[in-house]
């Protein structure tokens, strides 16, 4: 079969780019961008620098490890083209088994399934030639697989689980096995951009032993593939795999020396002085005739070229900026923000909630998104948030199905928030977002949680007294230690989100949670403000719903003093019982007579049991509530990209 170079038109649309952050999926997204419109890359946290130029209406923020958000990105899209590019685990410093698994096959299993439902043209996954592990030496797609790796276990899974939908399901998908693959946009800590970096000012840098062979295959190629596989899907490709790879071998010594001729580079190579990958075989080469046969594709850019060209990326960046575009550096980016805004009655708030969270972080110059969760409320929340959605992407609306209370909506919030840490807000506006800043500069010193102090309250003095008489017993009575006058307004690091998440408990209250979690904590002092708008929707009888919610979840003192009164009560009756009867024999005259006595004795003992009842009471309804394992909470709808999206329930859940 003749190759030919796809028509990137042919594709149905709209098309789908997940792991679009990442080195090929952001090079695929580009070459489809410059020829349609209607592509999407689909990030996890942020845009990373590879897409910084995309704007943000094509840019859609989902951990695809969340199916309530795949869900809404897949109900709001509608794609008919998806390149699956999501994989965690190809670096040596990617060592994590727990997470290799849950992104290179779960969160595959979540998208296929939900795209299995829906009427999709093709999926092309972006597979490994790790699949084959020790079998590296132009095996072909049937060839055995001996996987040497967690990477090449999770790879393997993954392309026999395609096999199994695409032949069993009649599922459009396919399966690519990449080889090297190299070119502009990548990391700046691989072999290619560091040796490239280092030959255009004439030095080499280190390298592993010089009989080590790979398969270094151009990324305009391996874009080419993708469209290739998705333009030809029929059914006589469902679920088969394919070696993307140009089939040349080629050594690290004749690397080495191409470079060398290339660029005028005099030095002389050293080979053996870097130690090689624990799973590197020393013979890693394609057998691409099936992609040839089938797809009518094979690799075009001779390695020589492919240098050239991405010698001239290398060349638009200094050492430092090629260095900042490595996974090894990206810890010292400035790291993103999740705001998550309880609301409830706070439509006139919303709008300046908006503006000033957004005034704050590009203050800051981080990356961010803003969560307001409407929790059922009756004014008309839900449109104003849709509306902002409309005008900016970074904005996510959840609306509940009722009012399930703001420690709830802050929980809804975390679950679907992507960045590295959340900042929790009550939509009020008397957590001033202003103080997001300093939170931030704590969060940077190397805390994990930084919460407001309410040194002070905008309030009448007498509820302002009840506010830190109720701080004090709480954490009098608490086995936790938990920081006096400090609310739900903090900013919380992904790691505790995480830990947050994973506690199970409905009857929730986050600043006690937060407290039990432990981590490195912090406050920041600050005023609070009275609310801008309208009246509280707290009441004394809600202030002690608050009072009794944290002291039953975070202390056992109150079943202690029942414990320690009744050992008191019961000693005072047994020493009363022996104070009568010797009256009675010794001094009759001045016993204590009639029911007086008794009736006193039955109503202190009688108020005694039903406050020791209450107390148990009030355990037992927790247990209650927790074993009955309801839904801590239901998402109504989602809110992004002014679309409101109805959310059902998943079958486990009916």
């Amino acid at each position: 079969m003749t190759h030919s170079t796809p028509d990137i038109s042919s594709l149905r649309g709209p098309i789908l780019i997940t792991g679009a952050s990442g080195f090929v999926g952001a090079n695929l997204f580009l070459k489809i961008f410059a020829a349609r419109n209607d592509v999407y890359a689909v990030v996890r946290r942020d845009k990373s620098w590879r897409l910084a130029d995309v704007p943000d209406t094509h840019v859609i923020t989902v951990d695809v490890n969340d199916p309530a958000a795949v869900t809404h990105m897949l109900d709001t899209i509608a794609p008919q083209t998806v390149f699956d590019c999501v994989a965690y685990g190809a670096y040596s410093f990617e060592q994590d088994p727990g997470l290799i698994y849950q992104t290179n096959f779960n969160s595959i299993v979540t998208l296929t399934s939900l795209l299995a439902r829906r009427s999709v043209s093709a999926f092309v996954h972006a597979g490994s030639s790790s699949e084959y592990g020790t079998n590296s030496a132009a095996p072909a797609e049937d060839g055995r697989c001996e996987p040497n790796s967690h990477y090449s276990v999770s790879k393997v899974a993954v392309g026999e689980y395609l096999k199994y939908m695409g032949k069993e399901h009649r599922f459009p998908c396919v399966n690519l096995r990449l080889y090297s693959v190299y070119g502009p946009l990548e990391d700046g800590s691989r072999l290619i951009p560091n040796l490239l970096r280092k030959a255009t000012s004439g030095t080499l840098p280190p390298f592993v032993a010089p009989d080590t062979s790979r398969d270094f295959i151009h990324v305009d190629d391996v874009c080419t593939a993708f469209i290739s596989a998705a333009v030809r899907m029929n059914p006589s490709l469902y679920g088969e795999s394919f070696n993307i790879g140009t089939g040349r071998k080629t050594t690290i010594r004749e690397l080495a020396e191409l470079t060398c001729d290339l660029f005028a580079v005099k030095e002389q190579p050293d080979f053996g002085s870097m130690e090689g990958r624990a799973w590197d075989m020393p013979d890693w080469y394609a057998d691409p005739g099936k992609a040839k046969a089938l797809l009518g594709w094979e690799a075009t850019m001779p390695l020589s070229e492919g240098l050239s060209s991405t010698a001239n990326w290398v060349r638009t960046l200094s050492e430092e900026e090629l260095a900042q575009r490595s996974k090894k550096t990206a810890h010292k980016r400035k790291r993103s923000v999740s705001a998550i805004i309880a609301c409830y009655k706070d439509e006139p708030a919303i709008p300046i909630m908006y503006r000033r969270l957004t005034d704050t972080f590009l203050k800051l110059g981080i990356d961010y998104e803003i969560i307001f969760v409407n929790d059922c409320s009756p004014d008309n929340s839900a449109e104003v948030i849709r509306e902002i959605s409309s005008k900016d992407p970074k904005v996510i609306g959840i609306s509940h199905s009722r009012n399930f209370g703001s420690q709830m909506a802050f929980r809804s919030g975390m679950e679907l928030s992507t960045k590295d840490s959340v900042v929790l807000l009550d939509g009020d506006l008397q957590d001033p977002p202003e103080l997001i800043e300093a939170f931030y500069a704590e969060w940077e010193k190397g805390y994990d949680v930084i919460y407001g102090n309410r040194v002070r309250r905008e309030m009448p003095w007498h509820w302002g007294l009840l506010y830190k008489a109720f701080y004090r017993v709480f954490a009098a009575f608490s086995y936790v230690n938990i920081p006096l006058d400090a609310g739900d307004f903090s900013l919380i690091d992904r790691k505790v989100v995480n830990w947050l998440l994973s506690c199970p408990e409905r009857d929730l209250f986050m600043r006690g949670l937060r407290a039990y979690v432990g981590f490195r904590q912090t406050g920041v002092p600050y005023e609070r403000p009275e609310r801008m708008f309208g009246r509280t929707t707290n009441s004394f009888t809600k202030n002690i719903d608050w009072a009794k919610k944290g002291i039953f979840s975070f202390s056992n003192v109150p079943l202690t003093m029942l414990t320690t009164a009744g050992l008191v009560l019961f000693s005072l009756s047994v020493l009363a019982a022996v104070v009568i009867g010797v009256l009675r024999i010794a001094v009759p005259d001045i016993a204590p007579r009639g029911v007086t006595t008794m009736l006193i004795a039955i109503l202190m003992f009688g108020s005694m049991n039903l406050f020791g009842i209450g107390l148990v009471g009030e355990y037992i309804g927790k247990i209650m509530i927790e074993v009955k394992g309801r839904p801590r909470l239901i998402r109504a709808a989602l809110i992004r990209h002014g679309t409101i999206t109805e959310q059902l329930a998943k079958p486990s859940q009916i």
